[in-house]
């Protein structure tokens, strides 16, 4: 979907479909069969932006058989879709029963990780619309906080990895006229967590084609203010390259029982749902929603908001409720002003079959469904802002 900002550029919003994933070629193909072309008709639309997961697999085949990477853009095409950004954070096994901790494998500090980026931003070139010079890949914020943390020799591994990869991306554009731009995304746990530890090794590399990318479900449940992480990301020189539009769950009582029993139905066997607290000595938080629903790690005094990203238009009935008003705020800062901060939004609920079991769809349709809903919801958001839906 494309929108018109008051300054005359184009706003791009997609949605991310690592929510039905896909580790083989094939699989992707039937992804946009199966669940992108359906949101596509729901919407009522003649094209449909997604933001692309290509597993390991499904990248390198692309990159070994130009035939069939040019075949794929034809299919887009044909079903009404387009690709403008590219999530590249999950490497493999995002649809596996158990992902957890191994969704940060490989980390920056591994060649794969390097690799793999660099061949997806290959990929997008030709993947991008004609009519299309720039597109945005997100990537994993350089590493789970453990072993990395405090150990200076995988740090500068990292960095170099990412600096590399500016080289390759300034090749990139030279070679095909078609700029490709990184977005490190913060997320709970990690060793960049918050919108402020990226500013250091963003500065660090120093390169135009790299830096953030603003999930707003992470945002939120680190309790960040939108409005003071987009100034110091602004005062910083760091670009919000690429936003994802999503929603955390928060519990504004989490010392009552109802309580703790509503945030109980969402700790399930196949994600971190990684959970924190605002104090006044910062933020506490455990690894793990189940790590605090059944314990006393984190103070029940303040509200608790949980790293699960539940649908947009429906937030979980009360005693809980959603992050939806951090991901308003965060938008109208981002897209609201005089010039748009950045031209790339993907909303990115992929926890529709992690949800409570009642909560969950049971048919494609229904998934469907819900997505297009989703997408209704940003572009409600979107118009209210100024900006202008375009054909």
């Amino acid at each position: 979907m494309r929108f018109r900002h008051p300054d005359g550029t184009v706003v791009h919003l997609a949605y991310c479909t690592n929510v039905h994933p896909a580790e083989t070629l094939e699989g992707v193909r039937a992804q946009l069969r199966d669940h992108c072309e359906p949101v596509r008709k729901r919407l009522g639309r003649d094209r449909l932006g997604i933001g692309l997961w290509l597993a390991r697999d499904a990248a390198r085949t692309l990159v070994n058989d130009p035939a069939q990477l040019r075949s794929l853009r034809a299919e887009l095409d044909r079903r009404g879709l387009e690709v403008v950004t590219l999530n590249g954070f999950p490497y493999e096994g995002f649809g596996a029963e158990e992902v957890k901790y191994r969704v940060y494998k490989p980390d920056w500090t591994d060649p794969e990780r390097l690799a793999h980026t660099t061949d997806l931003a290959r990929l997008l070139v030709t993947l991008l619309p004609d009519d299309v010079t720039e597109g945005t890949i997100s990537t994993l914020p350089i590493a789970w906080r453990t072993p990395y943390t405090g150990d200076p020799e995988a740090a500068r591994t990292a960095l170099a990895a990412l600096t590399t990869l500016g080289e390759r991306l300034d090749a990139l554009a030279e070679l095909t006229g078609k700029s490709i731009r990184i977005g490190l995304e913060p997320e709970p746990g990690c060793t960049v967590e918050t919108t402020a530890d990226a500013i250091a090794p963003l500065t660090a590399i120093g390169h135009e084609r790299i830096g953030i990318c603003i999930d707003t479900c992470h945002l939120a449940t680190s309790f960040e203010d939108p409005d003071g992480a987009l100034d110091a990301l602004a005062a910083a020189g760091v670009p919000p390259v690429k936003a994802q539009l999503s929603a955390a769950l928060h519990a504004e009582q989490p010392h009552l029982p109802e309580v703790r029993t509503a945030l109980a139905a969402f700790a399930e066997p196949r994600f971190l749902h990684q959970t924190r607290v605002s104090t006044a000595a910062g933020l506490r938080g455990t690894d793990d929603l189940d790590e605090a629903v059944t314990g006393d790690t984190l103070p029940d005094g303040a509200p608790w908001r949980a790293h699960f990203h539940v649908p947009l238009h429906a937030p979980p009935a009360p005693p809980l409720t959603s992050t939806l008003p951090v991901l308003r705020s965060t938008l109208n800062r981002l897209v609201g002003g005089a010039q748009p901060l950045t031209r790339h939004l993907e909303v990115e609920t992929y926890t529709w079959q992690a949800l409570p079991a009642e909560l969950r769809p049971r048919t494609r349709a229904q998934l469907a469904d819900g997505i297009a809903a989703e997408l209704t919801l940003a572009r409600d958001l979107l118009v209210d802002l100024g900006l202008k839906e375009l054909p």
